[in-house]
Protein backbone atom coordinates (compact mmCIF):
# COMPACT_ATOMS: atom_id res chain seq x y z
CA UNK A 1 0.00 0.00 0.00
CA UNK A 2 1.41 3.41 -0.94
CA UNK A 3 0.65 7.03 -0.21
CA UNK A 4 2.26 9.81 -2.28
CA UNK A 5 5.02 7.46 -3.38
CA UNK A 6 5.87 6.17 0.10
CA UNK A 7 5.04 2.81 1.58
CA UNK A 8 3.27 2.55 4.89
CA UNK A 9 5.41 0.66 7.44
CA UNK A 10 8.09 -0.41 4.94
CA UNK A 11 10.29 -3.35 5.90
CA UNK A 12 13.46 -1.63 4.68
CA UNK A 13 14.87 1.81 5.32
CA UNK A 14 13.58 4.57 3.06
CA UNK A 15 14.65 8.25 2.86
CA UNK A 16 11.15 9.29 3.87
CA UNK A 17 11.73 7.80 7.30
CA UNK A 18 14.50 10.28 8.16
CA UNK A 19 12.12 13.03 9.28
CA UNK A 20 10.24 10.56 11.48
CA UNK A 21 13.49 9.33 13.03
CA UNK A 22 14.62 12.89 13.72
CA UNK A 23 11.30 13.59 15.41
CA UNK A 24 11.24 10.44 17.55
CA UNK A 25 14.97 10.18 18.39
CA UNK A 26 15.01 12.98 21.03
CA UNK A 27 12.05 11.38 22.79
CA UNK A 28 13.75 7.96 22.74
CA UNK A 29 16.94 9.43 24.21
CA UNK A 30 15.00 11.32 26.87
CA UNK A 31 13.08 8.24 28.02
CA UNK A 32 16.16 6.01 27.82
CA UNK A 33 18.44 8.19 29.95
CA UNK A 34 16.97 7.07 33.33
CA UNK A 35 17.47 3.41 32.36
CA UNK A 36 21.08 4.04 31.37
CA UNK A 37 21.68 5.96 34.59
CA UNK A 38 20.28 3.16 36.78
CA UNK A 39 22.54 0.61 35.09
CA UNK A 40 25.75 2.65 35.31
CA UNK A 41 24.98 3.97 38.79
CA UNK A 42 24.96 0.44 40.23
CA UNK A 43 28.51 -0.16 38.98
CA UNK A 44 30.06 3.10 40.16
CA UNK A 45 32.90 2.94 42.70
CA UNK A 46 32.61 5.01 45.86
CA UNK A 47 34.58 7.98 44.52
CA UNK A 48 32.30 8.26 41.47
CA UNK A 49 29.09 7.91 43.49
CA UNK A 50 29.91 11.18 45.25
CA UNK A 51 31.87 12.89 42.47
CA UNK A 52 31.11 16.53 41.76
CA UNK A 53 29.96 17.31 39.19
CA UNK A 54 28.13 13.98 39.11
CA UNK A 55 29.17 11.47 36.47
CA UNK A 56 26.39 10.05 34.31
CA UNK A 57 28.47 7.16 32.93
CA UNK A 58 31.02 5.43 35.15
CA UNK A 59 34.61 5.34 33.94
CA UNK A 60 35.80 2.64 36.36
CA UNK A 61 32.98 0.08 36.77
CA UNK A 62 33.14 -2.23 39.77
CA UNK A 63 31.14 -5.04 41.36
CA UNK A 64 31.84 -3.87 44.91
CA UNK A 65 28.29 -2.60 45.37
CA UNK A 66 26.87 -6.03 44.61
CA UNK A 67 29.44 -7.73 46.85
CA UNK A 68 28.39 -5.46 49.73
CA UNK A 69 24.74 -6.20 48.98
CA UNK A 70 25.15 -9.98 49.13
CA UNK A 71 27.45 -9.69 52.16
CA UNK A 72 24.73 -7.76 53.99
CA UNK A 73 22.18 -10.44 53.07
CA UNK A 74 24.43 -13.20 54.44
CA UNK A 75 24.70 -11.45 57.80
CA UNK A 76 20.91 -11.20 58.09
CA UNK A 77 18.86 -13.92 59.75
CA UNK A 78 17.02 -14.79 56.51
CA UNK A 79 19.05 -15.67 53.39
CA UNK A 80 18.52 -13.65 50.23
CA UNK A 81 17.39 -16.79 48.38
CA UNK A 82 14.35 -17.01 50.66
CA UNK A 83 13.20 -13.50 49.71
CA UNK A 84 13.78 -14.30 46.03
CA UNK A 85 11.72 -17.50 46.35
CA UNK A 86 8.90 -15.62 48.10
CA UNK A 87 8.74 -12.94 45.41
CA UNK A 88 8.88 -15.45 42.56
CA UNK A 89 6.13 -17.58 44.11
CA UNK A 90 3.91 -14.58 44.79
CA UNK A 91 4.50 -13.00 41.39
CA UNK A 92 3.84 -16.16 39.38
CA UNK A 93 0.70 -16.97 41.39
CA UNK A 94 -0.73 -13.45 41.10
CA UNK A 95 0.08 -12.94 37.41
CA UNK A 96 -1.36 -16.33 36.41
CA UNK A 97 -4.49 -15.98 38.57
CA UNK A 98 -5.11 -12.36 37.60
CA UNK A 99 -4.90 -13.12 33.87
CA UNK A 100 -7.24 -16.11 34.22
CA UNK A 101 -9.86 -14.08 36.10
CA UNK A 102 -9.46 -10.99 33.90
CA UNK A 103 -9.79 -12.85 30.60
CA UNK A 104 -12.70 -15.00 31.78
CA UNK A 105 -14.52 -11.99 33.25
CA UNK A 106 -13.86 -9.97 30.09
CA UNK A 107 -15.42 -12.69 27.94
CA UNK A 108 -18.45 -12.90 30.20
CA UNK A 109 -18.94 -9.14 30.44
CA UNK A 110 -18.47 -8.64 26.72
CA UNK A 111 -20.14 -11.58 24.98
CA UNK A 112 -22.54 -13.19 27.45
CA UNK A 113 -25.90 -11.69 28.31
CA UNK A 114 -26.99 -11.83 31.93
CA UNK A 115 -28.66 -9.58 34.46
CA UNK A 116 -26.34 -7.08 36.13
CA UNK A 117 -23.63 -7.25 33.46
CA UNK A 118 -23.52 -3.50 32.86
CA UNK A 119 -23.60 -2.80 36.60
CA UNK A 120 -20.59 -5.04 37.17
CA UNK A 121 -18.61 -3.28 34.47
CA UNK A 122 -19.48 0.12 35.95
CA UNK A 123 -18.26 -1.08 39.35
CA UNK A 124 -14.96 -2.11 37.78
CA UNK A 125 -14.62 1.29 36.11
CA UNK A 126 -15.48 2.98 39.41
CA UNK A 127 -12.71 0.95 41.09
CA UNK A 128 -10.17 2.54 38.72
CA UNK A 129 -10.62 5.79 40.64
CA UNK A 130 -9.23 4.41 43.91
CA UNK A 131 -5.52 4.41 44.63
CA UNK A 132 -4.19 1.58 46.87
CA UNK A 133 -3.81 3.92 49.86
CA UNK A 134 -7.54 4.66 49.81
CA UNK A 135 -8.46 1.00 50.34
CA UNK A 136 -5.61 0.09 52.67
CA UNK A 137 -7.68 -0.06 55.87
CA UNK A 138 -10.64 -2.02 54.40
CA UNK A 139 -8.21 -4.43 52.74
CA UNK A 140 -6.37 -4.98 56.03
CA UNK A 141 -9.63 -5.64 57.87
CA UNK A 142 -10.69 -8.21 55.26
CA UNK A 143 -7.32 -9.98 55.36
CA UNK A 144 -7.41 -10.03 59.17
CA UNK A 145 -11.01 -11.30 59.37
CA UNK A 146 -10.23 -14.11 56.92
CA UNK A 147 -7.23 -15.12 59.02
CA UNK A 148 -4.76 -14.66 56.19
CA UNK A 149 -2.14 -12.70 58.10
CA UNK A 150 1.32 -14.27 58.13
CA UNK A 151 0.52 -16.45 55.11
CA UNK A 152 1.37 -16.31 51.42
CA UNK A 153 -2.32 -15.71 50.72
CA UNK A 154 -1.99 -12.25 52.26
CA UNK A 155 0.44 -11.44 49.45
CA UNK A 156 -1.55 -13.11 46.69
CA UNK A 157 -5.29 -12.62 47.12
CA UNK A 158 -5.44 -8.79 47.49
CA UNK A 159 -3.44 -8.30 44.27
CA UNK A 160 -5.37 -10.66 41.96
CA UNK A 161 -8.16 -8.17 41.12
CA UNK A 162 -6.68 -5.51 38.83
CA UNK A 163 -9.42 -3.27 37.38
CA UNK A 164 -7.17 -1.79 34.69
CA UNK A 165 -6.32 -5.27 33.37
CA UNK A 166 -10.00 -6.23 33.16
CA UNK A 167 -10.85 -2.94 31.44
CA UNK A 168 -8.02 -3.32 28.91
CA UNK A 169 -8.74 -6.93 28.02
CA UNK A 170 -12.48 -6.32 27.72
CA UNK A 171 -11.85 -3.66 25.07
CA UNK A 172 -10.14 -6.33 22.98
CA UNK A 173 -12.85 -8.92 23.56
CA UNK A 174 -15.46 -6.35 22.49
CA UNK A 175 -13.81 -6.25 19.05
CA UNK A 176 -13.92 -10.03 18.51
CA UNK A 177 -16.59 -10.55 15.79
CA UNK A 178 -19.79 -11.98 17.16
CA UNK A 179 -20.06 -14.07 14.00
CA UNK A 180 -17.06 -16.16 15.11
CA UNK A 181 -18.74 -16.98 18.39
CA UNK A 182 -22.03 -17.82 16.68
CA UNK A 183 -20.19 -20.09 14.25
CA UNK A 184 -18.56 -21.84 17.19
CA UNK A 185 -21.98 -22.33 18.80
CA UNK A 186 -23.26 -23.87 15.56
CA UNK A 187 -20.32 -26.29 15.59
CA UNK A 188 -21.34 -27.42 19.06
CA UNK A 189 -18.62 -25.60 21.03
CA UNK A 190 -19.23 -24.93 24.71
CA UNK A 191 -18.49 -21.67 26.49
CA UNK A 192 -15.18 -22.97 27.83
CA UNK A 193 -14.11 -24.09 24.35
CA UNK A 194 -15.00 -20.69 22.88
CA UNK A 195 -13.07 -18.99 25.65
CA UNK A 196 -9.97 -21.14 25.14
CA UNK A 197 -10.01 -21.66 21.36
CA UNK A 198 -11.53 -18.43 20.04
CA UNK A 199 -11.15 -15.61 22.57
CA UNK A 200 -7.70 -16.30 24.05
CA UNK A 201 -5.83 -16.60 20.70
CA UNK A 202 -7.37 -13.34 19.45
CA UNK A 203 -6.52 -11.22 22.50
CA UNK A 204 -2.91 -12.29 23.08
CA UNK A 205 -1.56 -8.71 22.70
CA UNK A 206 -3.89 -7.49 25.44
CA UNK A 207 -2.96 -10.43 27.67
CA UNK A 208 0.74 -9.65 27.26
CA UNK A 209 0.18 -6.00 28.14
CA UNK A 210 -1.93 -6.92 31.15
CA UNK A 211 0.78 -9.36 32.26
CA UNK A 212 3.30 -6.52 32.35
CA UNK A 213 0.91 -4.32 34.36
CA UNK A 214 0.22 -7.08 36.88
CA UNK A 215 3.89 -8.02 37.14
CA UNK A 216 4.92 -4.44 37.86
CA UNK A 217 2.29 -4.14 40.55
CA UNK A 218 3.27 -7.38 42.27
CA UNK A 219 7.07 -7.33 41.89
CA UNK A 220 7.47 -3.98 43.64
CA UNK A 221 4.59 -4.33 46.09
CA UNK A 222 5.46 -3.99 49.78
CA UNK A 223 2.01 -3.51 51.26
CA UNK A 224 1.56 -7.09 52.43
CA UNK A 225 5.07 -7.32 53.90
CA UNK A 226 4.53 -4.04 55.74
CA UNK A 227 1.04 -4.58 57.12
CA UNK A 228 -0.02 -8.24 56.89
CA UNK A 229 3.20 -10.18 57.52
CA UNK A 230 5.14 -10.35 60.79
CA UNK A 231 7.14 -13.46 59.92
CA UNK A 232 10.38 -12.27 58.32
CA UNK A 233 10.64 -15.50 56.32
CA UNK A 234 7.42 -14.70 54.43
CA UNK A 235 8.31 -11.19 53.30
CA UNK A 236 9.11 -10.22 49.72
CA UNK A 237 12.33 -9.31 47.98
CA UNK A 238 11.06 -5.78 47.33
CA UNK A 239 10.53 -5.26 51.06
CA UNK A 240 14.00 -6.59 51.89
CA UNK A 241 15.69 -4.46 49.22
CA UNK A 242 13.83 -1.38 50.39
CA UNK A 243 14.77 -2.07 54.02
CA UNK A 244 18.38 -2.58 53.04
CA UNK A 245 18.43 0.59 50.95
CA UNK A 246 16.61 2.78 53.45
CA UNK A 247 18.60 1.42 56.37
CA UNK A 248 21.99 2.10 54.82
CA UNK A 249 21.12 4.38 51.93
CA UNK A 250 21.63 7.53 53.98
CA UNK A 251 25.23 6.62 54.73
CA UNK A 252 28.14 7.01 52.35
CA UNK A 253 28.76 3.27 52.13
CA UNK A 254 25.03 2.55 51.76
CA UNK A 255 24.62 4.52 48.54
CA UNK A 256 26.33 1.79 46.51
CA UNK A 257 24.19 -0.92 48.12
CA UNK A 258 21.05 1.10 47.37
CA UNK A 259 22.12 1.51 43.73
CA UNK A 260 22.76 -2.22 43.33
CA UNK A 261 19.41 -3.07 44.95
CA UNK A 262 17.59 -0.68 42.61
CA UNK A 263 19.13 -2.33 39.56
CA UNK A 264 18.24 -5.83 40.75
CA UNK A 265 14.60 -4.80 41.23
CA UNK A 266 14.52 -3.00 37.87
CA UNK A 267 16.05 -5.68 35.62
CA UNK A 268 13.08 -8.15 35.69
CA UNK A 269 10.72 -5.38 34.55
CA UNK A 270 13.05 -4.50 31.68
CA UNK A 271 13.50 -8.13 30.63
CA UNK A 272 9.76 -8.85 30.69
CA UNK A 273 9.02 -5.76 28.63
CA UNK A 274 11.70 -6.67 26.05
CA UNK A 275 10.19 -10.14 25.69
CA UNK A 276 6.61 -8.90 25.31
CA UNK A 277 7.24 -5.55 23.61
CA UNK A 278 5.90 -6.71 20.24
CA UNK A 279 2.56 -7.61 21.78
CA UNK A 280 2.52 -4.34 23.74
CA UNK A 281 3.03 -2.36 20.53
CA UNK A 282 0.21 -4.32 18.89
CA UNK A 283 -2.03 -3.45 21.83
CA UNK A 284 -1.29 0.27 21.47
CA UNK A 285 -1.89 0.16 17.72
CA UNK A 286 -5.07 -1.90 18.05
CA UNK A 287 -6.52 0.30 20.78
CA UNK A 288 -6.90 3.13 18.29
CA UNK A 289 -8.96 1.03 15.87
CA UNK A 290 -12.68 1.17 16.46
Amino acid sequence: MAYKGHKINPKKFEPGQIKIILLVLPLVILTGLPIIFIIFHAFKPMEELFAFPPKFITTHPTLDNFRKLFKASRTAGIPLSKYVFNSLLITVAVVFSSLIFSTAASYALSKLKFKGRDTMMKINQFALMFVPVAVMIPRYLIVNILGLTNTYWAHILPLIPLPVALFLIKQFVDQVPQSLIEAAYMDGATEIHIYLKVIIPMIKPAIATAAILVFQQVWTNMEASNYYINDEGLKSLAFYMNTLSSGSGNTVAGQGVAAAASLIMFVPNLVLFCILQKNVMNTMAHSGIK
